[in-house]
């Protein structure tokens, strides 16, 4: 699962009391304006590529009508999160207004412009996008703070982030709200030193904010046309309250549907408000961007930052928009067309059209649904489930109640994810298929890369009675061969696991003749401490699989490098063989394999073998970088030769969400699936050439959809191609995982030509066993398949 840690983009603070002169923390705590010294400039792109000069600086301004001695004063500098600060000395003094430049730390761009003449020389390097600023007098107390980018701490909002060629610098030198975010601004570097003389400032007049509507907030866009601009007599109705602030509505709607009449109101600490206060708000408007998984790839929501709250009486709620009724989701289109980054200006905005600007146009707004039936299991970690209206959606549904993902053109589009976080206790678990009975409302958010429907008032949970898929048992003349993705499997898991992982394997798959594991660890599990073998792990599930009334069977693998493969960090996943000779099945062991070493194809015809079995493919190769190594053994079955590739491609890890401000999402990571599909076609196009009816089976976990390019590589063209198994079932069928919704396939059975034409008139039985993926209570995120082969494998 990806991390759940959250980094706010737009946060409201206030300067800190610094508990010393030297690396502190920055603590929130009141602060007035400053009289004195303020930070009028900041520069960190000094020397980088495309730098304005030569050197990072700061520089400081004297406001007040009197010379202020800097000695023992510091500036002292913090990485945008970090907790610990790098400190400047000061020395001298700043004359009335007068400005002060402290020089820090030089980059490799010689070619770029010196700074005139500093008066104080540090040597801090600092970021050139965000972080924080700070003068610290000789108690310790913070004189000025400046945050600017992602910093987590600053006066009121952040200031906006910098680049290499430019700086954040203050409106007006002698201006000071004790808001970042309003008193600053980007702009090329202009950096000036006391010998720069006086300079004729004016105030900037006080900024009693804009008298705005919610819907004039929101616009029609993902970002707000009033962004960083201070608002006031924003006005509606508390609609839901959470720790850090709460949501309002608009009682007087402007009538356009691509407007959303809520918004999120940030206080950072337990608000007083409560639901159905009438409420007056001014502040300052920001787009928050969560982190998490996504993270920059996010949308934006819009928000009231730092704001000042009037309750001004009570109201009745607005009535929920109630989503497949009142108002229909485009189905199968998050975006049309290929923008780019939908959140710069002139992006078209269609809420009738683009699933994405649907759920925008409604951002912040009280929506429900009706009898809405959930299309993936509940995550009981974080109480949170992915659901769809109970009227009007036009997809490719499974058999089973959930969403199918059939095309990169029609993903589901409609779904949103349930989130339980106000209403602890009262959403059972779902399981897809089961259904919110009545209606669901809540208010319309988004968090990590999905819009979330934060519930007020759930339906009830109808267990819709899907069960666990039992398999067909191979009759005497078949031999079947499975794969199954078994997460992050080690021997520090609990018992439970593995026996349940047993049953599966035993009840459900009916004990398999060959069976490929992925994700197996080793000896110590994640623990990083140099162990490689996994040995203890297979053994266990050998054993439960023994105790839950199965077969004794033996495994084959090759240990991998230590931290080479990729996986949980020191977990070591590797591919595993298990088989079973009591129905006929032998494994052809040609020892030998190390990390280090490949296997290859020898001989010809029904001679055709392997120089090492288990053996790995093409280890050296590039495509496997930080990913697992093919797994290629062979067996002998009815006296043939049959050759199992187990695979783990690369994960979908980095590629652009679905809901992301990138349309369409590119998915960069399947550039290393390409090249390990090529890798795993070309050993197979080895073992075709040396024997034209080599029995070949490729499988495991592909990471990719049986629609995508990485598929297309591995199945190939002309007499060689191989037959991919899930591409053979309904569409309706097809998927071995379920994500955020989206019913897809990632696990894959490909069969060589002789193993499909000698069953024209003897057929194969396939089956992608659901098990897991659909169910809260899952042993495993994978569902297993299996294929069940007629023994007359004849030439």
């Amino acid at each position: 699962m990806p991390s759940r840690s959250l980094f706010r983009l737009a946060v409201a603070g206030s300067a800190a009391t610094l508990a010393a002169a030297g690396a502190v923390s920055l603590a929130p705590s009141a602060q007035a304006v400053s009289s004195s010294v303020v930070i009028s400039e900041v520069y960190g792109g000094g020397g980088n590529s495309g730098a304005v000069h030569n050197s990072d600086f700061v520089e400081l301004y004297n406001l007040s009508g009197t010379p202020v001695d800097l000695n023992g004063w510091s500036v002292q500098y913090w990485s945008a999160n970090g907790t610990t600060a790098q400190r400047t000395p000061l020395s001298g003094t700043v004359a009335p207004a007068t400005s002060f430049l402290v020089k820090e730390a030089s980059g490799a761009n010689t070619s770029a412009t010196p700074l005139p003449t500093p008066d104080v020389v540090g040597t801090i390097p600092m970021s050139a996008s965000g972080g924080r600023v700070a003068i610290v007098d000789p108690s310790g107390k913070v004189v000025d703070l400046l945050g600017w980018g992602s910093a987590s701490t600053a006066e009121g909002s952040p200031a906006a982030a910098t680049s290499n060629p430019t700086s954040v610098a203050r409106t007006s030198t002698c201006t000071d709200t004790d808001n970042n975010s309003v008193d600053f601004a980007v702009g090329s570097p202009s950096p000036r030193n006391s010998a720069a003389g006086q300079q004729d400032c004016s105030p900037t007049p006080p900024d009693d904010g804009t008298v705005a509507t919610v819907a004039q907030i929101q616009g029609s866009s993902h970002t707000s046309p009033l962004a960083g601009t201070k608002v006031k007599d924003v006005e509606g109705v508390v609609t839901a309250v959470k720790s850090s602030g709460f949501w309002i509505q608009s009682l007087t709607p402007d009538g356009d549907d691509s407007t959303s009449e809520g918004i999120y109101v940030f206080t950072r600490t337990a608000p007083t408000v409560k639901a159905g206060d009438k409420v007056s708000v001014v502040g300052t408007v920001a787009e928050y961007r969560p982190g998490g998984s996504g993270g920059t790839t996010n949308l934006t929501t819009t928000e009231i930052d730092g704001p000042t709250v009037t309750v001004t009486g009570t109201a009745a709620l607005p009535a929920p928009v109630v989503l497949g009724v009142d108002r229909v989701a485009p189905q199968q289109t998050i975006f049309a067309g290929d923008p780019g980054n939908i959140e710069l200006p002139g992006v078209p905005f269609e809420p009738a059209q683009n699933a994405i600007d649907f759920n925008e146009s409604m951002e912040g707004m009280r929506l429900a649904l009706k009898d809405a039936r959930a299309v993936g299991p509940t995550n009981t970690r974080y109480g949170e489930t992915p659901v769809v209206p109970g009227q009007n959606v036009d997809a490719v549904n499974s058999p089973r109640g959930g969403v199918v993902y059939s095309s990169y053109a029609h993903p589901n589009a409609m779904r949103l994810i349930l989130n339980d976080s106000l209403v602890k206790g009262q959403i059972g678990a779902a399981n897809v298929g089961d259904v919110f009975s009545g209606t669901t409302t809540g208010v319309l958010d988004y968090s990590f890369a999905n819009y979330t429907l934060v519930a007020t008032d759930p339906g009830m949970l109808t267990d819709n009675g899907l069960q666990r898929e039992v398999t067909a048992s191979p009759r005497g003349n078949e031999m079947a061969v499975a794969t199954f993705n078994v997460e992050n499997l080690a021997p520090s898991d609990p018992a439970e696991k593995y026996s349940r992982l047993a049953g599966q394997i035993v009840t459900n798959l009916k004990s398999p003749d060959i069976l490929a594991l992925e994700e197996i660890q080793d000896n110590s599990g994640s623990r990083n401490d140099g162990t490689v073998d996994s040995t203890a792990t297979s053994d266990t599930l050998i054993a439960a699989i023994k105790a839950a009334g199965g077969p004794a069977y033996e495994a084959k693998w090759v240990n991998p490098n230590n931290l080479t493969d990729g996986g949980q960090p020191g977990g070591n996943i590797r591919q595993v063989f298990l088989f079973r000779t009591d129905r006929g099945v032998w494994f052809v062991d040609k020892p030998g394999a190390t990390a280090n070493t490949s296997t290859d194809v020898v001989g010809t015809g029904r001679g055709t073998s392997l120089t090492q079995s288990p053996g790995r493919i093409d280890v050296g190769n590039a495509a496997w970088d930080n990913s697992r190594k093919p797994l290629v053994g062979q067996f002998s079955y009815n006296d043939r030769s049959v050759f199992v590739i187990a695979n783990h491609f690369a994960s979908k890890g980095g590629d652009d969400p679905l809901f992301g401000r990138f349309q369409q999402p590119v998915r960069g990571s399947e550039a290393q699936r390409h090249s390990q599909a090529q890798v795993v076609r070309g050993f197979v196009d080895k073992l075709l050439a040396a024997d034209p009816n080599a029995n070949v089976i490729v499988l495991g976990d592909i990471n990719d959809f049986e629609f995508s390019r990485t598929s297309d590589i591995l199945v190939g063209s002309g007499s060689s191609a191989l037959t991919d198994l899930p591409r053979t079932l309904p569409a309706r069928e097809r998927y071995t995982y379920v994500f955020q919704g989206n019913s897809q396939v990632l696990d894959h059975i490909l069969l060589s030509r002789n193993l499909v034409r000698t069953m024209a008139n003897k057929r194969y039985s396939y089956d992608i066993v659901h098990t897991n993926a659909e169910f809260h209570d899952q042993d495993s995120d994978h569902d297993p398949q299996v294929v069940r082969l007629p023994v007359q494998v004849t030439r």
